[in-house]
């Protein structure tokens, strides 16, 4: 899942980055918007106002700014409680000065303070006696941004002539708080819809990938040969199409190796005892003494057996390796099946004058399928006392953990050869019986490890520190 985590980083990275790019050209664009629009309303103020001031001057009373003087005078006393975009305005944010032809300031509605002085070389005034648009933005200090202010004017004409220009200013601090609001909301939506998205190709890439994840394990799994059941893969229809094609060619592949593989391998095991077999009925054909054509039939009869045995087995192991899981798990008393074993088999140890020393821990309680049990149980009990000299001991442990239960059989024999210790599990590989030249099918031991690894479990075979052999199974205590 590393790449889906890779490609989901980068995308929520690019994904960022646009927004983030897209915020910025937003928060720049609505503040210039602002302004542009704050602009163009005092352009229309400025040349109303200079229309109405028009023929004061023109009939030359330059210095009568009655007009001008009580309107702003007027305008400033009003209270004012206007409800613009969550915010109140209560004063007049709107000024305007006067400046004859020279560019001296003959009026301030600033409380005067302006008047006087020479603004000529101000880019309002002077573009203005020019015949251009005269605009500018000016900083009341030089180190606070937020103290500039917007200056607009227009000319006041006599016929042609320009005879004074009007200018309106209006301090940008004024509209700042509409900008700083739309800024927020701007934020907030972008934040919203980005997270979103974010979330939205998040969830998607979790929806679709998650069951592809599990698809990879569950393919791992099958490389490495064991039998897990198809994950859940939600109500996608396109994962759960390629799950169970998965699943199906799982099938179909192992179902092939299956016939390949036993049937060479069951193939090669029996040449040896139909070989044997033939030869000795060959030879039953002639004349011989009595004890000799009895050993023959016994020799025909133990081949038989040994074949029977070998078929029987491997189509045991077939059974339990196609298993994928447990399919009638039920609750098992294993001190009880453990005692029911060791009855069942007290003729073999009485065959060779064997003890058997039980030490079972009582009602340890697992959850699984009770004929796969027995038939492990039994198959180690069995090697322990097929591999046993004449008159030892067999010691036979059940007990429970925090986590496992432990069943282990210890024998006294000659233990594992250190060559046979990484083979014993292998499939048809088995050694000689110690006091004879008789050799198991190689299959009870891999039929113990299929069968205990469907439980969860694992079985190890290993030397014992005193001499022998001790088989350990470990199951979890839910048995699966």
């Amino acid at each position: 899942m590393r790449l889906t985590r890779v490609t989901l980083f980068f995308l929520a990275l690019i994904i960022g980055f646009g927004f983030y790019r897209l915020f910025d050209f937003l928060l720049d664009d609505i503040e210039a918007q602002t302004f542009q629009a704050t602009e163009e309303v005092m352009v229309d103020t400025a040349h109303v106002m200079a229309g109405m001031i028009e023929n004061e001057l023109k009939e030359g009373k330059e210095q009568d700014i009655r007009l001008l003087r009580g309107a702003f005078s007027r305008a400033q006393s009003h209270t004012l409680e206007a409800k613009i975009h969550k915010h109140t305005k209560t004063r007049i944010g709107l000024n305007a000065y006067l400046t004859d032809s020279k560019g001296i300031v003959i009026f301030d509605s600033d409380n005067g303070r302006r008047e006087g002085q020479d603004l000529s070389g101000y880019n309002d005034v002077l573009r203005t006696l020019n015949g251009g648009y005269g605009a500018r933005s000016s900083r009341e200090d030089d180190n606070n941004p937020d103290s500039s202010i917007l200056y607009v004017a227009a000319p006041v004409k006599s016929d042609d002539t320009i005879i004074a220009v009007l200018t309106i200013y209006k301090p940008q601090a004024d509209v700042l708080n509409f900008i700083t609001d739309r800024r927020r909301d701007i934020l907030t939506a972008i934040l919203s819809i980005g997270g979103g998205v974010i979330l939205l190709t998040g969830a998607v890439f979790i929806w679709l990938f998650q069951p592809i994840g599990r698809l990879t394990c569950y393919a791992r799994s099958i490389s490495k040969g064991e039998r897990l059941p198809i994950p859940s893969l939600g109500k996608g229809k396109e994962v759960n199409t390629l799950g169970k094609a998965l699943h199906n060619m799982r099938e179909t592949l192992e179902g092939r190796r299956y016939v390949e593989n036993y049937v060479s391998t069951l193939t090669h095991e029996l040449k040896s005892p139909m070989a044997a077999i033939k030869g000795a009925a060959e030879l039953l054909e002639e004349d011989m003494p009595a004890d000799k054509r009895q050993r023959f039939l016994t020799n025909i009869q133990r081949e038989t057996a040994r074949s029977e045995s070998l078929i029987k087995d491997l189509l045991r192991l077939v059974e339990l390796e196609r298993k994928p899981h447990l399919e009638h798990k039920r609750s098992i008393n294993l001190t009880r099946l453990c005692h029911e074993i060791t009855n069942e088999c007290s003729h073999r140890l009485i065959v060779k004058n064997l003890s058997l020393k039980c030490t079972f821990q009582e009602s340890i309680h697992i959850t699984g399928d009770t004929m796969m049990l027995r038939l492990a149980l039994i198959n180690l009990l069995d090697n322990a006392i097929g591999f046993s000299p004449n008159d030892k001991v067999i010691m036979f442990k059940l007990k429970k953990s925090n986590t496992h239960v432990q069943v282990s059989i210890t024998d006294q024999g000659l233990g594992l050869p250190d060559y046979a210790k990484k083979r014993v599990f292998e499939h048809f590989y088995s050694l000689t019986r110690p006091g004879s030249d008789q050799k198991g099918t190689g299959l009870g031991l891999p039929l113990v490890r299929e069968a205990i690894k469907l439980h969860g479990g694992e079985v190890s075979l290993e030397n014992h520190p005193s001499g022998g052999c001790v088989a350990t199974i470990l199951i979890p205590h839910s048995g699966s």
